[in-house]
């Protein structure tokens, strides 16, 4: 999760809008985004360098 979060962020910083990466239900809302057989749900701050990761989800064969 470390590695993506930082992967992330290092998109954003290049002037990538991250907000619509991921599913999610509208833009500015929680995204979702898959990750080695789990998932994570994140937030962007649009006008701060700023991605909170809200919840990680395991793989389910991890539970």
């Amino acid at each position: 999760m470390e590695r993506l979060a930082g992967q992330l962020i290092d998109l954003a910083s290049t002037g990538i809008d991250i907000s619509d990466l991921g599913n999610g239900p509208r833009p500015g809302g929680p995204r979702r985004m898959d990750a080695a057989g789990g998932w994570f749900y994140f937030l962007v701050a649009p006008r701060d360098p700023l991605v909170v990761i809200v919840r990680i989800v395991p793989p389910f064969d991890a539970l």
